[in-house]
């Protein structure tokens, strides 16, 4: 059911330091109710029509049919991602099973993309309750984390590691969208799109202030939560977008983890009002 244009538009976004760069006032704009969860969560509210944009995870765009999403805008690795990291026990062509952390679909989903055209096939895959740690998973070769405490993980610990926005970069040439703003086919969000756009704008103006933020809170080094959030992660996509959308549905429909024929529409940030 349409929601009138006078209804508030219900956003989630997640509530790593990830997603800070695109969504940085936007609770503060008129007609935007915006709060946050983990991105699995997110996704079931709204399939479940609970809220009408999502910033969440981009395989949840070929696996509901009736979806859009805000063209040139999302969370991007370029390359090297030290949020979604497979920590190894064995190298990577050795491994036979992985501890997967549930809180993040798109990284599971490349993960399995990825390995599926390994050679020797792809490993077994161990479901991680949410909340339980995939490290004290018995048994597995490696470990899937994502999010700020991969991240940590990533920084405090020597453990070697498999980087699959690392891999698919090498792979495919593009950078790889972790997450867009997934827009429910029922919501009217064109009155709201200068909000977005003017969120990511205030956003790239912080990035310094949250590095410095999460250094203090984590007790890391400020130059290195500076270059996760400026080189690592991308926040403009841009017109690569679409073509590494397009490419992850194809690749992520041939190793069965999303259905082949659903590849939803872009709107247009262009034409919002700043």
């Amino acid at each position: 059911m349409s929601h009138p244009k006078t209804s508030a538009l219900r956003v989630g976004s997640v509530p790593y330091l990830v997603g800070r760069p695109l969504d940085q006032g936007l609770g503060d704009e008129p007609g935007i109710e915006l709060h946050h969860a983990v991105p699995a969560l997110l996704i079931d509210q709204l399939r479940a029509g609970e809220i009408d944009v999502a910033l969440v995870s981009s395989i949840e765009l070929f696996r509901t049919p009736g979806y859009r999403y805000i063209d040139g805008i999302g969370v991007a690795g370029e390359s090297y991602v030290g949020s979604v990291q497979v920590f190894l026990r064995k190298p990577i062509q050795e491994v036979r099973s992985i501890a997967m952390d549930p809180s993040s679909r798109a990284a599971a989903a490349l993960t399995r993309t990825l390995l599926h055209e390994r050679e020797g096939g792809a490993p077994r895959y161990e479901e991680v309750p949410l909340g339980d740690d995939p490290r004290e998973q018995a048994g597995t070769d490696a470990w899937l984390r994502i999010g700020d405490p991969a991240l940590r993980e990533t920084l405090t610990i020597d453990a070697p590691a498999w980087n699959p926005s690392e891999e698919w970069r090498r792979r495919t040439g593009l950078p790889f969208i972790f997450a867009a703003w997934i827009v429910r086919g029922d919501a009217d969000i064109e009155p709201h799109l200068g909000a977005f756009a003017r969120a990511r704008e205030a956003g790239r103006a912080s990035i310094r202030q949250l590095a410095a933020q999460a250094a203090t809170e984590w007790s890391l080094p400020e130059g290195k939560c500076f270059e996760y959030l400026s080189e690592e992660c991308s926040y403009d996509p841009g017109a690569s977008m679409a073509p590494s959308l397009a490419e992850f549905q194809r690749r992520a429909a041939l190793a069965g983890v999303c259905p082949r024929n659903i590849l939803p529409d872009p709107i247009d940030l262009g034409a919002a009002e700043h």
